[in-house]
């Protein structure tokens, strides 16, 4: 919420802002399906969406757009309709989220990997009866349960063999055979195919771009509570543009106007990151199209695919999290791939650690900058400029266009602070949600005086640079998802044998976070790690489940007797300072009457 443009020379960042970036530009408030629109009739021919091969044209996915809007139309969905998205990256995603929009409905993102339970929640919590998703085991499996214990009405199915290429399309009903769901001929379930058999235009649906809210995008919060942002039109089309000005503001020159039409064509992007995910929702998805780009999209993250595509595909625009960079950085036969294509990358989800970019940098060339938001801001606020100073290093960028990040007082919450004190990171700007759906609490809680609370404590420079130094949540950056701790303790207390429990996440050089679970047993049972990983399989999604499991006699409790994590924290980063400290002692020694100008060994595969 908040206006698009703002007028208060005050703002510390605007002596910074990048040369050709205007940061109080008019950002036009408009429906999301306007940016696809756009993009159909400015590239025509031009490829769209490439999925493993298989090359779909602008003018074809408008078409088959249109053709699933008008489907979706004739099965009810309309204003005020949501309907859920249970599905990788495939096209199918790609065209069921415009064309449910351009129906009149919500989008609700639904995570492939949740576990059932966690599925029963938000499909209850967002009232949805319809839902899409894939003709694989692994999907429909679950969603077929999910007609039996939800209040999930019907299904769109989709053929997995259809969006193949050929012959793949042919071979993959009998090499894949196994993993293919039998899929019942009954009222309940709706094939693709006859979802767009009409071929017919929809009824053209009047949309307020500020008030149609067009995801639901389900996130803990500032409570570690899943709830559903409320993410409308406007705040998703302002966010795509906010992003591509400062795109582009590395071919522009100052004095050329701002990015507000569809690009050129030119560009690939690499789309592995999922969609169903908000950040690349918006950096792959949406900016993806606004720049014309064609979209190549993977199923899922495996690093030998990922480096094929890269060169195969000569990739110029590759977002991503820093594990996924991590692991390219570390890859055995890293100097056997070309990727000097890549031209302009975008970190967020997890901080970005600073060895990670500049190796990355020296691999490919390209410029790799860090970005920070939130799926309440759909999801970016800051960003680092493309030439990056060295005292700047670290921190989490400047505002984007029409956005304001104030730092208020964590004691007085309604009290800006200056440049230089610690205090909450606080967000003002067009993306920024229109609040929780069906909670007017925690709405209340998190955006106040229209400012919305991050949870994230940070400082501000005198330069408008703010870096993050703590966070109010105990909520876990695993390469780039989110992990309540709440969530995962509450599944481990369902093992009958456990007496307490409590989650944390803790540094790690590849996830950025790892999720650690301390236990205590009951008296008299017994209980291994392994067993307990076998217990969660199905209760946990694989990115919650804790990658290592400590068992203890006794927890750390508060003076009132509360768990405490903190004391857990804080225990791990001491044992953590003192193996450093007895490393380099080691190492001296080790390295007493040697070369000393040998190279440091960190970072090493």
């Amino acid at each position: 919420m908040g206006d698009a443009a703002h007028t208060a020379p005050a703002y510390p960042w605007l002596a910074s802002y990048p040369p050709g970036v205007d940061w109080a530009m008019q950002i036009p408030v408009r429906p999301l399906t306007a940016l696809l629109d756009e993009a159909v009739a400015a590239n025509g021919d031009r490829t769209c969406l490439n999925f493993l091969g298989k090359r779909t044209s602008y003018r074809e996915v408008g078409r088959l757009v249109d053709a699933a809007a008008h489907g979706f139309q004739q099965l009810g969905v309309g204003k005020g309709s949501r309907v859920g998205l249970f599905l990788p990256n495939t096209p199918y995603y790609v065209i069921c989220f415009f064309a449910i929009l351009k129906a009149g409905g919500t989008v609700v993102n639904f995570n492939p990997l949740y576990a059932e339970r966690e599925l029963v929640h938000q499909i209850g919590d967002s009232d949805i009866d319809l839902m899409v998703t894939l003709d694989l085991k692994l999907l429909y499996g679950k969603m077929a349960r999910m007609l039996a214990e939800t209040g999930l009405k019907r299904l769109v199915v989709c053929s997995m063999a259809d969006i193949l290429p050929f012959p793949k399309n042919w071979l993959f009903p009998i090499a894949k055979r196994a993993e293919i769901a039998a899929i019942p001929r009954d009222d309940r379930h709706i094939p693709f195919a006859r979802l767009i058999a009409g071929g017919a235009r929809p009824e053209p649906v009047a949309i307020d771009a500020r008030e149609d809210v067009a995801v639901l995008q389900y996130t803990g919060g500032t409570t570690g509570v899943p709830k559903g942002a409320m993410l409308t039109h406007a705040n998703l089309h302002a966010n795509t543009i906010q992003c591509a000005t400062w795109y582009a503001a590395k071919e522009r020159r100052p004095g050329e106007g701002a990015a507000d039409g569809p690009g050129d064509g030119q560009e690939r992007m690499l789309g592995v990151l999922p969609l169903f995910h908000v950040f690349a929702m918006t950096a792959v998805m949406n900016f993806g199209l606004h720049l014309g780009a064609e979209i190549v999209l993977l199923p899922r993250f495996e690093l030998e695919q990922v480096m094929r595509t890269l060169q195969k595909e000569r990739i110029t625009l590759f977002p991503a999290v820093p594990t996924i960079y991590t692991a390219i950085n570390h890859h055995k036969r890293l100097k056997d791939f070309d990727l000097s294509s890549i031209r302009f990358c975008m970190s967020g989800g997890a901080p970005l650690p600073l060895e990670v970019k500049e190796a990355f940098e020296r691999t490919t060339g390209c410029t790799l900058v860090e970005g920070y938001g939130l799926s309440e801001s759909s999801p970016v606020a800051t960003v680092n400029p493309v030439v990056l100073h060295a005292d700047k290093k670290g921190s989490i960028g400047l505002p984007l266009p029409g956005t304001v990040i104030e730092i208020v007082s964590l004691e007085e919450p309604r009290r800006v602070l200056a440049p230089g004190e610690k205090g909450e990171v606080c967000i003002r700007g067009p993306q920024v949600m229109k609040g929780y759906w069906r909670r007017p609490a925690e709405t209340a809680q998190t955006l106040v005086d229209g400012r919305l609370h991050t949870g994230d404590v940070g400082v501000m420079d005198e330069d408008g640079y703010t870096t993050i130094v703590d966070r109010i949540k105990d909520m876990i950056l695993c390469s780039g998802f989110n992990v309540y701790p709440r969530n995962v303790e509450e599944a481990i207390y369902l093992h009958p044998a456990v007496a307490e429990c409590v989650v944390a996440g803790l540094p790690d050089e590849y996830r950025g976070q790892t999720v650690k679970a301390y236990v205590r047993l009951s008296e008299g049972q017994s209980l291994t790690a392994e067993e307990l990983t076998a217990f969660l399989k199905d209760k946990l999604s694989p990115i919650e489940m804790p990658k290592v499991v400590e068992f203890r006699a006794e927890l750390p409790k508060t003076m009132i007797g509360k768990l405490s994590r903190k004391a857990l924290v804080d225990e791990e980063e001491r044992k953590r300072t003192a193996a450093v400290q007895q490393a380099v002692v080691r190492d001296g020694a080790q390295g007493s009457g040697r070369d000393s100008g040998r190279e440091s060994g960190r970072g090493a595969a």
